[in-house]
């Protein structure tokens, strides 16, 4: 809202004026939001990686999943360092087995599309004679 002089002229803007202030203290709170959010995820995986019940596991990975954050285990899927940290190396005489996951050694994750951490995994590889 602009506010003039007797003279008719504006007296110009101040950082009180209420058309500038709430648009800027969104801005503040989307980003507080936001890193708020990002400690808890980080909190959940740090409880994740020392969680002994498989029940607290389960539980958590729902509350994350909720939320938009997928656990990863890729077992299965062919190997991409892109995705995946090789952990280890299994021998195998199956060719189509070469460059597999065969285990997930430990499980990663993805906010949406953004990956937070790659899955630990042990891959297929083929034996050498």
């Amino acid at each position: 809202m602009a506010w003039f002089r007797k003279d008719g002229t504006d007296r110009g803007s101040t950082a009180s004026d209420t058309d500038v202030h709430p648009l800027q203290q969104q801005d503040t709170d989307l980003e507080r939001a936001l890193a708020d959010r990002q400690a808890l995820i980080q909190m959940c995986l740090y409880a994740l990686d020392r969680a002994r019940s498989g029940g607290v596991v389960e539980r958590l990975e729902e509350g994350l999943a909720a939320i938009g954050v997928q656990a990863l285990r890729p077992d299965g899927e062919r190997f991409d360092p892109a995705r995946h940290e090789a952990g280890g190396a299994v021998p195998t005489d199956d060719p189509a087995l070469d460059g597999v996951v065969a285990e997930t050694e430990v499980t990663g994750f993805a906010d949406h599309d953004r990956l937070l951490r790659a899955p630990i995994v042990t891959v297929y590889a083929k034996k050498n004679l």
